[in-house]
């Protein structure tokens, strides 16, 4: 008797897993019944026809690839590795069944070589300094080529741009240029701001010659708070004039 109702229990239950199906939350069903597309059910518990209808499971995750460094050559020549991120989710199951074979390996072959062909369009300053822009462009041009598929982009992140020894270096060599130059256009203009301001005293001097008498004061006081065994005093010609003057006179 038992060996009568074992194989019967077993038929009983592959029948109930070829009816039965549970999909979770984030997954999809795509029906096919008799090889004609039915439609996508779930999530929860959906009943198939056995023998009749077959079921996909699709998972609407947003996915997350790693695009391995792939080497490019700039629009200015120049030879490097990029590598990036790649975002995606499925939002038509159907789609993504039907309109291609394997919408996995169909989306990430097709990041690889967009990546390639847009950052070999750009320089490699633009490369470096406007990723940015170039993360966009590639997202933009991926999500029109897999729209069909019922696959969308979220987003794409170039991570790494692995440039030559010999790039490295005279790209550190243009650097410290361009800080040396920095500087000495800084020094330049404190100069000529320095001149400036000299030739304006100067002229407010010619002016009022009493004023560079005050400023010989200042000089004297502000020389007598140093520390100094010896202190010389310029004496300016007018104040010596006087003198002079008077001695000429008694020669006379």
């Amino acid at each position: 008797m038992f060996n009568f109702i074992l194989p019967i229990l077993a038929i009983v239950s592959f029948i109930f897993f070829q009816i039965v199906k549970i999909l979770k939350e984030y997954e999809r069903g795509v029906v096919f019944r008799l090889g004609r597309l039915v439609g996508a059910r779930g999530p929860g518990l959906i009943l198939l026809i056995p023998g009749i209808e077959r079921m996909e499971r699709v998972d609407l995750r947003t996915r997350t690839w790693d695009i391995p460094s792939q080497d490019v050559i700039t629009r200015d020549n120049v030879s490097v590795k990029v590598n990036a991120v790649l975002y995606y989710r499925v939002v038509d199951s159907s789609k993504a069944i039907v309109e291609v074979e394997d919408y996995v390996e169909a989306t990430e072959q097709l990041a690889q070589t967009t990546m390639r062909s847009i950052c070999g369009q750009a320089e490699l300053d633009d490369l470096l300094a406007e990723r940015e822009k170039l993360n966009e462009e590639i997202q933009r041009i991926l999500d029109e080529q897999t729209d069909p598929w019922g696959i969308k982009v979220v987003t794409v992140e170039l991570k790494h741009i692995d440039l030559p020894t010999e790039m490295q270096r005279a790209m550190a060599r243009e650097a410290e240029a361009e800080r040396d130059r920095r500087a000495k256009v800084i020094n330049a203009e404190g100069e000529f701001q320095a001149a400036q301001k000299l030739s304006e005293a100067a002229a407010i001097i010619a002016k009022h010659p009493r004023a560079l008498q005050l400023r010989y004061f200042e000089t004297l006081t502000e020389m007598a708070q140093e520390n100094e065994s010896i202190t010389i005093f310029p004496l300016p010609a007018d104040f010596v004039q006087p003198f002079t003057a008077r001695d000429e006179k008694d020669g006379e």
